[in-house]
């Protein structure tokens, strides 16, 4: 089982004591940022000239410098970067400014757990990872609530990590319930559960199940509605009250329609099939492939993001969005 803390565990006078640099002001470190900065926390912004997380940063009144001599300036350093270009940042922008005894905080354990990020033994380095994106870290806090965090140390030089680790997580807003865990359990898990279920398993569920209802002769609007759009109501139930509640929520004929349903579609053979993507993951495989992709410039990555954006399911839920009062499609 793992160990869970809770603000009784944390000195969050750690971190406001510290200066923090945030390398990266994209979706996490724009809202990582904001939020200590909010907890009175000295924290400056790492970030390339000219682009636009540093005008993002001057937009939010922060006064961003380069990712060198913020990690100059850092007593404890979060990489909010992305898993592909976090090694060779560090390696460029920031190693050079680790002096021994300072903090490294990544918010994801890829580039650790597979050996692209290879930190100096004389510095501590844990994960601190806010458990949800941070649109959605900075919403929950700025509404007053908390997200859960994630914490691991993958090294120790000074004996203080985990509680360096847990202080921020504090400061950022996820200080009410963090679960600790491991570098490889984190990063294992966090891909899994993207490949299988979140980006891979559903949206292809969604595109199946929407063509089986056209091909039948069913309208595109329906089979959306069905099968997109009402996606919301169920994953909202799951996040509040788990598979039960979720189930004492929907109607008795949706609930024993899923009992009987589900077996059919999820049997062992995807079952076996999830063990050799689990496999793909944990050997290396995986990030291998895509060190390979990221190095060749996301050829395919683009390829599949424009075939993907054709599927018609995408045209009928523009179409309809624009019509619906209480969806805000972010424009798409």
């Amino acid at each position: 089982m793992a160990t869970i803390y809770t603000e009784a565990d944390i000195d969050p006078g750690i971190v406001q004591g510290r200066n923090v640099a945030v390398i990266g002001y994209g979706n996490q470190g724009r809202a990582q940022t904001l939020n200590l900065r909010d907890s009175r926390v000295k924290v400056v912004v790492g970030q390339r000239s000219g682009g636009p997380g540093w005008d993002s940063a001057m937009a939010d009144g922060l006064a961003p410098v380069s990712m060198s001599d913020a990690a100059d300036q850092g007593e404890i350093v979060m990489l909010a970067l992305p898993d592909e270009s976090m090694a060779d940042i560090y390696d460029e922008h920031v190693a050079p400014a680790m002096k021994p005894g300072k903090t490294l905080l990544v918010c994801h354990g890829y580039a650790l757990h597979f050996g692209f990020l290879k930190p100096r033994d004389d510095i501590d380095v844990a994960l601190a990872a806010p458990k949800g994106s941070g649109a959605t870290l900075r919403k929950e806090v700025a509404e007053g609530r908390s997200l859960t965090g994630l914490v691991a140390v993958h090294q120790d030089a000074t004996g203080s990590a985990q509680a360096t680790a847990l202080s921020y997580l504090s400061a950022i807003g996820c200080g009410k319930t963090v679960i600790g865990t491991t570098v490889e359990e984190e990063c294992v898990t966090d891909l899994f559960g993207e490949q299988a279920v979140l980006c891979g398993g559903i949206p292809e569920l969604i595109k199946a199940a929407y063509d089986t209802l056209v091909e039948a002769g069913y309208s595109p609007e329906s089979a959306y509605i069905e099968c997109l759009h009402e996606a919301k109501l169920i994953t909202d139930l799951l996040y509040e009250r788990g598979l039960s509640g979720m189930r004492e929520a929907i109607s008795d004929t949706a609930e024993w329609g899923g009992y009987q349903a589900g077996t059919r579609l999820i049997d062992d053979s995807v079952r076996k099939r999830m063990g050799a993507l689990l496999l793909d993951i944990r050997s290396g495989q995986f990030a291998k492939g895509w060190y390979e992709q990221s190095g060749s410039g996301k050829k395919e990555l683009l390829r599949l993001r424009h075939e993907e954006s054709r599927h018609p399911v995408e045209d009928v839920g523009r179409r309809l969005r624009k019509l619906m009062p209480d969806v805000d499609d972010g424009g798409s």
